[in-house]
């Protein structure tokens, strides 16, 4: 639980605020981005809420932020708001929350389908959400993008008898895992499903694309909320930036519309549109390797 006597500075006066055990993960401001900003190594609340549909918001960035980071000065809705996770995006596919500070506060997704349910990326393994994806017919399939971002996952296949999807090159995030990924080739499963390896973040990392449309970047793919545009970083190319130019290229042959990231803001454009803003991502990563310009 949060700490006032540990609050940040920054934080306006009023209900909620920021301690200093924040990690600057970015979930609260994904979710609640007109309350909460970032103060470089930290979040902090710049607006307090005042209707309650912000006051929700921020309660469910409360209820899904990875160290507990974020409190108010009296008793909150949190007990009935967490009845909202995990979030419904579109056409059943779902935002978990409760984000694990294992996977430095990575977003995890839910797909619930006729033919088996998966899970993408970990959240916290917590009783809710346990009871949650029970009553939605439980998970068959764990599907990790990389080694960063494994958090609970193994508990969570544990219980429900799921076979987790890992690629060689990560393994040893799961030595357990069940279904082994190798190379460099994308391949269809069950028609509606795409696995497609795009190293880069790590040696190992893979995205999901789910009925042409919804693509889970993992760290590979994100939208930059300031600068409108979808985004990679040389930063953070732990594995190579070069393969991972390599690998976005790749992701020209694809269709999508939804970008569904780890770590950044999610993001819904035409499938037109999005095309025009993975060309010209590829285009500056490209340019970035003849200079030190960074995407």
């Amino acid at each position: 639980m949060a700490d006032l006597k540990k609050k940040v500075r920054e934080n306006i006066a009023g209900e909620f605020f920021v301690d200093s055990t924040c990690i600057d993960c970015d979930t609260c401001r994904q979710l609640a981005p007109t309350i909460f900003d970032d103060a470089g190594s930290h979040s902090f609340v710049k607006v307090q809420p005042d209707s309650p549909e912000t006051i929700r918001a921020t309660t469910r960035a409360l209820l899904a932020c990875p160290t507990g980071s974020i409190g108010t000065l009296h008793a909150n809705d949190s007990s009935q708001v967490m009845a909202d996770f995990p979030l419904e995006i579109e056409e059943g596919v779902h935002y978990c929350g409760f984000n694990s500070p294992k996977s430095y506060g990575g977003n995890s997704y839910f797909i619930q389908h006729p033919g088996g349910n998966w899970l993408i990326d970990s959240p916290k393994f917590l009783p809710h959400l346990v009871k949650q994806f029970e009553k939605r017919g439980g998970i068959a399939r764990i599907f990790l993008t990389h080694q960063d971002d494994v958090a609970d996952a193994g508990k969570y296949a544990a219980h429900f008898h799921s076979q987790r999807f890992i690629h060689e090159a990560d393994q040893g995030a799961q030595k357990d895992a069940e279904r082994i990924v190798e190379g460099t080739h994308a391949f269809e499963l069950d028609d509606d499903f795409t696995i497609i390896p795009t190293p880069g973040h790590t040696r190992g990392h893979m995205v999901l694309l789910y009925r042409g449309k919804y693509l889970f970047t993992g760290d590979h793919l994100w939208w930059r909320r300031k600068r409108r545009q979808l985004g990679a970083s040389s930063s953070v190319a732990w594995y190579s930036w070069r393969e991972q130019t390599e690998s976005m290229s790749k992701l020209l042959n694809y269709d999508f519309e939804w970008v569904l990231p780890g770590h950044g803001d999610r993001k819904y454009l035409p499938k037109p549109e999005t095309k025009k803003e993975m060309e010209a991502l590829v285009n500056r990563m490209k340019a970035s390797l003849e200079g030190h310009w960074e995407s």
